[in-house]
């Protein structure tokens, strides 16, 4: 039975007697509801007609349909893809605002709106029923016991973020039941979970794990869309991540997740893609929004509406100005925070949700609509501050609420070690929180998100170990990826027996492990980093769904040194405030005896930095960094915290320097350095005034006092 129903919430809802279908179009002339018994049925077994229209959103509500049950919509209208409409009933389509998916498509010419043998492409077109080869959207029940899940709500200042891929963590680990390696349950299993937990981390960012697209240039190559930024279903947990195959199990298996997560008091923070879709350009596939109503999801071309701005490199573009696409991106964000309880959310090449007419602009609807919201404002936002369209880089850019993956940091920090010493300047100013880019209009330190790797691009040791790419396994010619020249492979390419060679490595990388988690701001570490994380030499494994990216956890005696290494470094940043401060440097704060300076920045021989050594780096790139333990702002109170200073030694110079101490400090310590050597005889206790840190090495001296 097929009453009237309601125009909101949009998808389907089920309420204990039947289920509501919603779905937005404005220009399409009829929406109908094919229903299936089958994932893989070609043929519904009834069709429901939504007759009722309001505000342009189909409706109608079908009594007796239960949790589970399969569908597919069919939306007819005007095809002329010149004016912009590429209306097609012979495409079942994936309703955006479906809860679950039931798995990947099947690749066939019928997924087409037109006819791919057509000597006009897209401008003809296609009668070929796709049914069969598309996968079914999933009536979802609310039903959950959260047994009193609490977000943690950890301050940004206690936030160490490790980005990593729901499949790749744990799919070789032989420690878990072989059925959970690489899904939701793998990453919320024990073992994981206090791998995490010892490590020191208190948020795992992750991979997209919306129900993505498998593109079939990917699939024709026997490769596979493992990065998972090519969105279909922006409600949808992945279902390859899910271990039960029942229609609908991922959704409680993702929040089993969380909640594990959450009890072990680690946040989840998701990469969102919300400027693009899976169905690509003009040429691509009718999956989705392109057959519900092309001209509204999508920006089109002012010249030509049959093309589209592409502003993703991807060949489309969400159109964030129309106020449906709005509220899709805003309803499915509050779903993810209220229904699955996740914490934050990474927006992938966030520029092109801010671009108006044209530019991006900080004024935007999306910013001003996130800003306003009770749910989404609260929660921790951060962007990837640009896009390849014009003006598309925006670091520093994005207004108060929102903090940024840094990538001056990321770039300063690759430049001062690999040129040794390079941009002392911009180096400090990287370390002190980036306040050129935050500090004046109202944001903290944590607007800065500081990395040095990230899923895009070389791991951390590949950093080290290659002078080049090789992402030949891409089968794109090796022409993809970023150009990254780092050049620190120390004569050797990959993986080498070489003591000397792998001590200058690993002796590199805990140089960029203490430069990181000493800098003020927010930290994030590429999953695996510290573990020494190879994929050969491939900076864009976003198609190498296998050994090249998933975890190795045969840990050789030096992955477990550093692992050791980043996890006492990950402590030492979590026990002193001053590594982690809630506000930028003032320059100068009150002692009893007078005013000091909250930050000192010193040449090796101990005095104080001037500008004619800034200017003319003098120290040759080698500093020294004194930060005071005085009056620093505890999280949550406005209690001042009296705690150690702290030294702070930079050489990332090719020759040893001595560095001297502050001439009050009786006696110090050194609570960690690079040299691979000393891991297990820290503290170090020294009474001389003059340490002596050896070529590209880095430590933290703390006073000792008797």
């Amino acid at each position: 039975m097929v009453r009237l129903g309601t125009p909101y919430p949009q998808g389907a809802t089920y309420d204990g007697t039947g289920v509501n279908f919603a779905i937005y179009s404005e220009n399409a002339t009829s929406v109908d509801i094919d229903l299936f018994r089958r994932a893989e049925d070609s043929t519904p077994y009834e069709v429901i007609t939504l007759k009722e229209r309001d505000n342009f959103v189909w409706h109608g509500f079908v009594s007796g349909l239960d949790p589970g049950s399969l569908y597919g919509l069919r939306v007819d209208g005007p095809y002329k893809p010149e004016e912009g409409f590429r209306f097609n009933k012979n495409k079942l389509l994936i309703d955006p605002y479906a809860r679950a998916i039931t798995s990947n498509i099947s690749w066939d010419n019928s997924l087409f709106g037109y006819d791919l043998e057509h000597p006009e492409k897209d401008l003809s077109f296609s009668k070929s029923d796709d049914a069969g080869f598309m996968p079914k959207c999933i009536v979802a029940s609310r039903d959950y016991d959260w047994r009193g899940d609490q977000n943690p709500q950890l301050p940004w200042n206690r936030t160490i973020i490790y980005e990593t891929h729901v499949k790749g963590i744990s799919k070789q680990r032989e420690d878990i039941e072989p059925e959970h390696r690489g899904t939701y349950k793998g990453l919320a299993s024990p073992r994981m979970i206090s791998y995490l937990k010892d490590l020191g981390i208190t948020a795992v960012e992750l991979l997209p794990v919306h129900h993505k697209v498998e593109s079939k240039n990917l699939i024709d190559k026997g490769l596979h869309n493992y990065w998972g930024y090519d969105t279909i279903g922006y409600f949808a947990p992945d279902s390859r991540y899910s271990t039960i195959g029942l229609p609908g199990s991922q959704i409680n298996e993702f929040k089993d997740m969380v909640r594990a997560l959450h009890e072990n008091n680690i946040e989840v923070i998701l990469d969102v893609v919300y400027n693009h879709t899976g169905e690509g350009n003009h040429l691509g596939p009718t999956l989705s929004f392109r057959g519900i109503d092309n001209s509204t999801y999508y920006r089109l071309s002012m010249e030509n509406r049959r093309f589209y701005n592409d502003f993703t490199g991807t060949g489309n573009s969400l159109d964030a100005r129309q106020p449906q696409v709005l509220q899709l991106i805003m309803d499915s964000l509050r779903y993810w925070v209220l229904e699955m309880h996740v914490d934050g959310f990474r927006f992938d090449l966030a520029a092109t949700l801010a671009r108006q007419l044209h530019d991006v602009d900080q004024l935007s609807a999306f910013f001003n609509i996130i800003h306003q919201d009770p749910v989404i404002s609260r929660v921790k936002l951060i962007a990837e501050p640009w896009d390849v369209g014009p003006g598309g880089y925006q670091v520093g850019q994005f207004p108060t609420l929102w903090a940024e993956w840094n990538g001056k940091y990321r770039n300063s920090m690759r430049r001062y070690w690999k040129e040794k010493g390079a941009d002392i300047g911009e180096f400090a100013t990287r370390v002190s929180g980036s306040p050129d880019l935050y500090e004046t209009n109202g944001r903290k330190p944590h607007a800065s998100i500081n990395y040095i790797t990230s899923h895009d691009g070389f791991t951390m040791y590949d950093l080290v170990s290659y002078s080049e790419k090789h992402n030949e396994a891409n089968l794109e010619g090796n022409r993809d990826g970023m150009d990254e020249n780092f050049s620190e492979n120390f004569g050797v390419e990959g993986d080498t027996d070489d003591p000397k060679i792998m001590r200058e490595r690993l002796k590199r990388m805990r140089s960029l492990i203490i430069s990181l988690l000493t800098s003020q701001g927010a930290p994030m570490i590429l999953g695996g980093d510290e573990m020494c994380r190879s994929q050969k030499g491939n900076n864009n494994a976003y198609c190498q769904d296998n050994e090249v990216s998933w975890y190795s956890w045969d840990l050789k005696d030096y992955k477990r040194d550093m692992l050791e290494f980043t996890k006492k470094m990950i402590g030492i940043r979590l026990k002193y405030h001053v590594l982690r401060r809630r506000n930028f440097f003032h320059g100068r704060i009150m002692a009893e005896n007078g005013s000091i300076k909250d930050v000192v920045w010193l040449a090796p021989d101990g005095h104080e930095m001037t500008i004619d050594d800034w200017r003319n780096n003098t120290s040759s790139g080698a500093i020294g960094v004194l930060l005071s333990g005085l009056g620093i702002e505890d999280t949550g109170y406005d209690e001042k915290i009296l705690e150690d200073d702290l030294l702070l030694l930079f050489n990332p110079t090719d020759k040893a320097v001595e560095f001297r101490v502050p001439t009050a400090w009786k006696g110090q310590e050194i609570l960690i350095d690079s040299v691979p050597e000393n891991l297990n005889r820290y503290p170090i206790a020294m009474d001389w005034k003059v340490i002596t840190l050896e070529p590209g090495c880095s430590a933290i001296v703390k006073e000792k006092k008797y």
